[in-house]
């Protein structure tokens, strides 16, 4: 029987993260800095962890025993969250969130490859075939074929740098310390993002710091690192990983959709029509679950 409570709240989980990057290139015109909103929302986001594990230990009265090599796995792995939100967020900058997202995205096809590499075995061919609409579809999305298209060739290595890393980013979440509840593997891996991000502004989090930027953080902390997680671990476990894939990919739409409501952004119909074959695409290359 189908878990529809569990679908929803993936489906919630996946609005939540597409909402993101609207929200920030939003804030970045409203001129609250990049490096601001990247701080604020994995400070916040990991403040509001540590109470929600503080409130459930209370509960059930029981204490989670976390050694220091975990805790250290975590946070190194944690670092690629950081920079995958610090590198996405610098592409939007410069290309629009459109593009952003589709270029995020690759990060279906270079799981694959990672995953080929680890387990040192070749892709199915199905999975092979769903790379393939996945590289056609990001040529229609992204709107490449236009003539009079120029875009920003730092965005795009900013966006495809955020594939890149966000591909690793989701292999820590699925393989590092799975032993642990989830709410404690979040806890660690946003610290590690926000040790990151520590490092890659530095200086510039006290020279760009607003007042005004903190209920833009506490916005993007609550979608980004609240809501999204806690709803993906509430669903994902329920609806299996290949039909979580299949729903979270609905973050490609949200995120288009909200920047052309939001921002203003045109998208044109080949584009809207790169994004459905992406998600066909996603479809292939989860295999079904029983």
């Amino acid at each position: 029987m189908t878990n529809y409570k569990a679908i929803l709240y993936v489906v919630i989980g996946a609005c939540s993260y597409g909402l993101l990057a609207t929200i920030v290139k939003y804030a970045n015109e409203q001129g609250i800095h990049s490096s601001t909103l990247t701080f604020l929302q994995f400070f916040i986001g990991f403040l509001a962890l540590t109470l929600v594990k503080f409130i459930q230990s209370k509960r059930t009265k029981e204490k989670t025993v976390v050694t220091t090599k975990s805790k250290i796995r975590l946070i190194i792995w944690g670092t690629t969250l950081g920079l995958t939100t610090t590198l996405y967020y610098l592409s939007i900058q410069y290309i629009p969130v459109s593009v952003g997202i589709i270029l995020l995205m690759q990060s279906i096809w270079i799981s694959l490859l990672l995953e080929a590499i680890i387990k040192r075995r070749l892709p199915s061919w199905s999975k092979i075939v769903g790379v393939l609409i996945v590289l056609i579809g990001t040529v229609l999305a992204t709107n490449l074929l236009h003539a009079d298209l120029v875009l920003n060739p730092i965005g795009l290595l900013y966006g495809f740098g955020a594939g890149l890393t966000y591909a690793f980013s989701l292999l820590a979440s699925s393989t590092v310390e799975t032993h642990l509840p989830s709410i404690t593997r979040s806890q660690y891996l946003v610290l590690g993002g926000l040790l990151l991000i520590c490092i890659f502004w530095n200086v510039h989090i006290i020279e760009t710091f607003e007042l005004r930027a903190i209920p833009w953080g506490m916005l993007i902390a609550l979608f980004g690192t609240v809501i999204a997680p806690i709803f993906f671990t509430m669903g994902i476990p329920k609806v299996g990983v290949s039909m979580g894939n299949i729903i979270a990919s609905l973050e490609i739409p949200v995120s288009i959709t909200s920047a052309v409501l939001i921002l203003g952004e045109s998208v044109d119909p080949i584009q809207w029509l790169g994004v459905m074959i992406i998600l066909v695409a996603v479809i292939i290359i989860n295999p079904k679950t029983k």
